[in-house]
């Protein structure tokens, strides 16, 4: 019997397997709902070889692969050369130490010793790439929400974001657990532009503030 490149599924001739048609079928659609929809959880302590069996199901045929394990060095995971296949995998690898998702002869995906993110990637066969590129724009159809409140940052304090752009920006600390450092209470503020003025307004007691603004001597 035939196996597909990629998922390794058993590709049946006609008239072949009589009696068994059914059960390799229904194998096969298993395999199917692993590669669309499958998850698994991968030790990767010393690394990791994904597997692509034959007509069975395999780890590495799982849409999403999280990798864990308590890391003591920089690790590969590794899925076969001819695979062609998407995949979402999270890094939740204990550990200050790069992760590399990458296929037997090619290159791969890096996660940097302090990234334990989320990541698209796709396999084209001979390497893996990632789905959503650093390099690339990402364009939103809808709102873009954490997971869970005040826990995730926008950037990190050696790996900044260069300019931001936005309307009105509101901030809020009632979530955390102590107030602000300074006088320890907790806040929620909106700003807002004018034409000529810069304003805060208070949410808690709607009262609302202008910046004190100076011209820069010199400047027309």
């Amino acid at each position: 019997m035939a196996n597909s490149d990629s998922l390794k599924l058993t590709v049946q001739a006609t008239g072949a397997n009589s009696g068994t048609w059914g059960q390799i079928t229904n194998t096969n659609l298993l395999i199917l709902e692993q590669a669309i929809g499958g998850y698994d959880a991968v030790g990767v302590t010393s690394g990791a070889t994904l597997t692509f069996s034959n007509g069975v199901l395999s780890n590495g045929k799982n849409q999403v692969l999280k990798l864990t394990g308590t890391i003591t060095g920089n690790v590969n995971v590794i899925i076969p050369d001819s695979v062609e296949k998407t995949y979402t995998v999270q890094n939740s690898t204990t550990g200050a130490h790069t992760v590399t998702f990458k296929t037997t002869s090619g290159t791969g995906v890096t996660w940097t010793a302090t990234d334990k993110g989320t990541k698209t990637l796709y396999s084209d066969g001979t390497n893996v790439l990632e789905g959503l590129s650093s390099t690339g724009a990402l364009t939103a159809a809808g709102h873009i929400v954490p997971g869970t409140t005040d826990t995730y940052d926008l950037g990190a304090a050696g790996n900044v974001w260069r300019n931001i752009y936005t309307g009105d920006l509101h901030l809020s600390n009632k979530f955390k657990e102590k107030g602000n450092i300074v006088d320890g209470t907790k806040g929620n503020w909106t700003l807002q532009e004018g034409e000529n003025d810069i304003f805060m307004i208070n949410n808690i007691s709607g009262e609302k503030f202008k910046i004190n603004l100076s011209k820069v001597k010199g400047d027309s």
